[in-house]
């Protein structure tokens, strides 16, 4: 939702002509349903072709997560998905919104009542059509790409033949069994996810030689080697910098070893962990002896797995664990499920909801398959009741669940990214029924009502309907987890019926980058606000959704819109956020408002969850992830060592010379006290902001393009050559410490100089673009003609540089920080520069404008210039150069993202929703996430209980405060909690106002002391109370009837409004 993190390219994806239809509608199978021209249309289209096409401003965040050769690959796959209900279509957006080559869609049946309450892109008028028809249109939608197919007709091995991944949703065991033999006998990766009711399983069968190129997604890790031991079992140790975070049995590599240079480039060793710095790769006893230097990196090794057949697994089956609280689970949900394909087969339907006899009879029969499975397990009855119970209902949240992990499965069968599911896998969310249900929910409160609600009805009984109709709920963002989240809702019914309301807000408007996995968003919609887009597509899925949307950005300055009316009517709040900063600010407005809060991200295909109960739970920011590394300044200005350090220096570079020079012009010219300020700071940082300003609007000032050019030559020069000379006159290649150590060792890379030359693409690109950017500054046009700009380049006169003696350059960031605070001003140097400036009045029309970096236009110069001056500086120091793609991603500190988790992270956030409705009152039905899809890994656990503190004997947590009804007089306060709580207020605040304390002078306590609280606010903050504002937040620091310090909660202090 925050605007660093928009995606800005204004233009959709192309849209360009199939060479056939969007499938055949027809009711029997047909020839054409994937045209034999689909892979030289889709090569076209830019998935995946001989020029490697692929569309990176569509696709740019899921690059990020599975990298352009995984990409390329899934462009060669078609995919066969049977069963469009809420699981199928599921799975067929995100594998549609991922770029596959092609998609069919496979459905012999018609929509029903019981399809509504998942399958978002059917409505009430499409009852008694075929869903896969249906469906065709609307989710071909989502990416012009991909062609989309259909198939009503029976599935052949003919019609099998032509695809590379198959995947069954809503399927007999027969028909799985049947089907799998042939895919796994012709090489076909094959899936098989179902849902019913509570309950979800997945199969996985990619053949019995799949490779895995890339086991985990994680970028290879790099070290700085410090030693190599010559031996047989030979010892590496690296920098004592960081743990090198190796793993035994990973394998690596070696460059830049100093020495024993048989390492460099060596075929991957496998290593064994010895310690934090420290592993053995075996034999290293007839190589050359170590030197010194040397980098060793992780080298990703392709793994091979065997999978068995379907016949063969369920008999012998690999179970996945997705919940360590409930270990037993997925072998009886093994059997369950086999139990109700048989249950089908005897009765033609599932199990009725709620109805006795058709659970005893499922339970006979799974007891009857258990006795006689290779698989057996001691029958858990109730667990099978349950089953039995539910079987009939289908929701959302459950298929958004099974739904994105099979999704990711389907992506890894295409591309061998990421580790598949090792065979099974099973998940439940029995927590979500109500508390003794079988007291609650009877068969008549869950029978069909003819709406479309009737699956989830089925689960949860009208009563809960009804409640969820009525929810008041505010969703903060409208990107990928807010479509999520408004689609799961308008599916679920939730403000559906009278008194319910969903408010939506997000400031942001729609960019081609997020079409890939913000569904709710079409090509035509780019440029339009995000929640009312989202809020209009919700109200197609269904009609009787009550959505607002609003354009607000939350925080302090729209507390008179976000204020205690709307917070006290909510129900709760669930955050879509992509900002620290807004998710506490979120999470302290629930605090106070005792709301509940759903709080869920993403990164790549890791996701999480956390459900803030008020009176329960720790809040979200109770506990924090530890602050990211920063990079010292000594490292990015002298001694960088990795691609990352000369990326941060080319975007520090970008802010110091197209934007802050702006700024301060602009502050200068309309600011009066932009001069007091800036003399007041400490150090020389007066005269180097005064000197910038000069060379801005005075030194270097240009009045043509041409002097742009001579000014990012020059600039080049002196970045490139001039302090590379100046640094190694300083400090010589072979400069040693004063341990005898050479100085260009270790972390420390030796530069060397460049010489320009216009025919070096890297070299001509700083010029076109740092000129371009230098004019767009100054309000000059833009000029893209690199022949004329390279000889204007050419022409320019260089000024000669000799290093100088006595040059100080900060080896440390202590020394670097001492000399800029603590440097010596020359008051001559700065009335000189001061003098020299124009007035302020002469700059009124003075046209000047900061360069606001944005990543995504390909246009703008902006990431020409980042690439261009990171890469430049890595050659100076012999650092390999990153492409765009990778410096966009450091540079513009982009969030990895992929539909699939987006999916799934929802799919668990509304499953919390549904037991926050219940209004479960045991933590332990609640269930915090951790995902890792591309693992995969679940885990997951209770939430933690709000911890205590204790004032006397009175227990209190965050959520807990004193509550006062206004308006006393500042004494009448203190006397308050002298008189009701035995507590002595020391001292009193008000956000950063102090409004009295024990040491205040006489003379103002007395003052204050008789005036009312609300205008003691008023004069201390030398503001009016907003009328929006019905209470005031105080914080007290107290002391105990024995004069010790003890802490209490804070004061909700009612204003007395007339």
């Amino acid at each position: 939702m925050s605007s660093s993190a928009a995606d800005t390219d204004r233009s959709p994806p192309a849209k360009k002509a199939r060479t056939e239809p969007n499938g055949n509608t027809g009711t029997q199978c047909s020839t054409s349903s994937i045209p034999p021209s689909a892979s030289l249309e889709v090569s076209q289209n830019g998935m995946a072709n001989a020029e490697n096409d692929i569309d990176e401003g569509l696709y740019s965040r899921q690059l990020y997560v599975l990298g352009h050769d995984a990409m390329r690959r899934m462009g060669a796959s078609n995919v066969l998905i049977s069963g469009m209900r809420g699981l199928g279509v599921e799975i067929a957006k995100n594998v549609v919104l991922a770029g596959v080559k092609s998609v069919t869609l496979h459905d012999t049946g018609d929509v029903t009542w019981e399809d509504l309450s998942s399958q978002f892109f059917l409505q009430e008028a499409d009852i008694g059509k075929n869903r896969a028809e249906v469906t065709l249109p609307r989710l071909a939608e989502l990416n012009t790409y991909v062609p989309v197919n259909t198939h009503t007709g029976g599935m052949d091995d003919e019609f099998l033949g032509k695809f590379q991944v198959v995947v069954l949703t809503n399927s007999s065991l027969t028909e799985q069994l049947r089907i799998n033999e042939f895919c796994h006998s012709k090489g076909i990766r094959f899936v098989v996810a179902d849902t019913k009711g509570l309950f979800g399983q997945i199969f996985c069968d990619f053949g019995e030689n799949f490779s895995v190129a890339d086991p985990n997604g994680e970028p290879p890790i790099s070290n700085m080697v410090a030693s190599v031991d010559k031996d047989e079992e030979a010892v590496v140790t690296c920098m004592d910098e960081t743990r090198h975070n190796y793993e035994s049995g990973d394998f690596v590599t070696f460059t830049e070893i100093k020495g024993m240079t048989q390492l460099n480039g060596c075929e991957p060793k496998e290593i064994k962990v010895l310690g934090p710095y420290t592993f053995s790769i075996g034999d290293t006893s007839g190589m050359s002896d170590y030197v010194r230097g040397g980098i060793v990196t992780q080298v990703k090794v392709p793994k091979i797995m065997k999978f068995k057949s379907m016949k063969e697994s369920i008999e012998q089956p690999e179970l996945m664990l997705t919940d360590f609280a409930k270990f037993d689970r997925p072998g009886q949900l093994h059997i369950a499920f086999q139990a109700l394909h048989e249950y089908f087969k005897q009765n033609g339907s599932l199990p009725k909801p709620r109805n006795k006899s058709d659970a005893d009879k499922f339970v006979a029969i799974a007891k009857k398959i258990n006795d006689s499975s290779a698989a057996k397990v001691e029958l858990d009855s109730d667990l099978m009741q349950q089953v039995a119970y539910s079987a009939c209902g289908d929701i959302c949240p459950m298929a958004a669940v099974i739904g994105g992990i099979t999704a990711q499965e389907v992506m890894k069968a295409c591309s061998g990214k990421f580790t598949p599911v090792n065979q099974w896998l099973y998940f439940d969310a029995l927590e979500c029924l109500p508390e003794k249900p079988d007291e609650k929910l009877t068969e008549e409160t869950c029978k069909p009502r003819n709406c479309r609600y009737d699956s989830q009805i089925a689960i949860f009984g009208e009563q809960f309907q009804q409640q969820l109709g009525s929810l008041k709920y505010f969703l903060v963002g409208a990107g990928a987890i807010g479509c999520e989240m408004l689609k799961n809702w308008a599916m679920m019914g939730l403000a559906c019926s009278e008194g319910g309301e969903i408010t939506v807000t997000d400031m942001d408007t729609i960019e081609k980058s997020n079409l890939n996995r913000q569904f709710l968003f079409r090509p035509w919609d780019v440029q339009k606000t995000k929640a009312s887009t989202a809020a209009a597509a919700v109200k197609r899925m269904n009609p009787n959704v009550k959505i607002t949307h609003h354009e607000d950005r939350v925080g302090p300055e729209t507390e008179n819109v976000y204020n205690d009316n709307f917070f006290e009517g909510l129900s709760g709040v669930a955050n879509a956020l992509d900002n620290v900063d807004a998710r506490m600010y979120m999470d302290r407005r629930c605090v106070y408002y005792r709301k509940s809060l759903l709080e869920s991200g993403t990164l790549g295909t890791k996701a999480n969850v956390q459900v803030v109960i008020p009176h329960l739970t720790e809040s979200y920011s109770s506990s924090q992830d530890p602050p990211e590394k920063s990079i010292p300044i000594c490292t990015l200005k002298n001694f960088p060592n990795a691609i990352e350090h000369t990326l941060q220096w080319a975007r520090d570079q970008f802010e110091g010379l197209f934007s802050q020079p702006a700024e301060n012009a602009i502050q200068y010219a309309t600011d009066p006290k932009f001069m007091e300020r800036t003399l007041k700071m400490p150090g020389t940082q007066p005269l180097e902001i005064l000197d910038l300003l000069k060379k801005t609007l005075v030194d270097e000032k240009p009045a043509s393009f041409q002097d742009c050019v001579k000014w990012a030559r020059n600039l080049w020069q002196e970045n490139y050559n001039n302090q590379i000379r100046q640094l190694l006159f300083n400090f010589p290649q072979d400069q040693t410490t004063s341990s005898g150590a050479l100085f260009w060792s270790g972390p420390k890379r030796c530069p060397h100089p460049l010489t320009f030359d216009t025919a070096n693409t890297t070299h001509l690109d700083y010029i076109v673009s740092g000129a371009n950017l230098r004019a767009e500054m100054f309000g000059m046009p833009h000029n893209r003609d690199r022949n004329a700009i390279a000889k204007m380049a050419t022409a320019v006169e260089v000024p000669k540089f000799e290093p100088r003696s006595g040059v100080t350059i900060a080896t440390t960031d202590a020394e670097a920080t001492a000399r800029q605070n603590e440097g010596s001003l020359d008051d001559t140097d700065l009335e000189s520069v001061q003098s020299a400036l124009p007035s302020p009045e002469k700059l009124k029309s003075f046209g000047i404008r900061p360069v606001e970096f944005e990543k995504d236009d390909d246009t703008n110069f902006h990431m020409d210039f980042i690439v261009a001056a990171s890469n430049l500086r890595a050659e100076n120091y012999d650092i390999p150069a990153a492409d765009r793609h990778k410096s966009k991603l450091i540079a513009g500190k982009i969030i990895p993202a992929i539909a699939t988790t987006t999916s799934l992270v929802v799919g668990l956030v509304c499953l919390e929703l549904i037991k926050l409705t219940q209004g479960h009152k045991n933590m332990e039905a609640y269930k915090n996430g951790f995902v890792n899809l591309a693992l995969p890994f679940f885990a997951f656990s209770e939430p933690i209980a709000a911890p205590k503190n204790k004032y006397y004997d009175t227990e209190f947590s965050l959520w807990d405060r004193f509550e006062i009804q206004g308006d006393m007089t500042l004494e009448q306060f203190l006397k308050y909690f002298e008189e009701h709580y035995n507590l002595e207020i020391t001292m009193l605040s008000q956000g950063v106002c102090m409004l009295y304390s024990f040491f205040m002078a006489p003379a103002k306590r007395k003052e204050r002391l008789s005036m009312p609280m609300s205008e003691v606010v008023r004069k201390v903050s030398k503001k009016k109370i907003p009328p929006h504002v019905k209470a005031l937040v105080l914080e007290i620091c107290c002391n105990d009837k024995d004069g010790e310090d003890v802490e209490v909660p804070y004061v909700k202090y009612n204003l007395a409004r007339p």
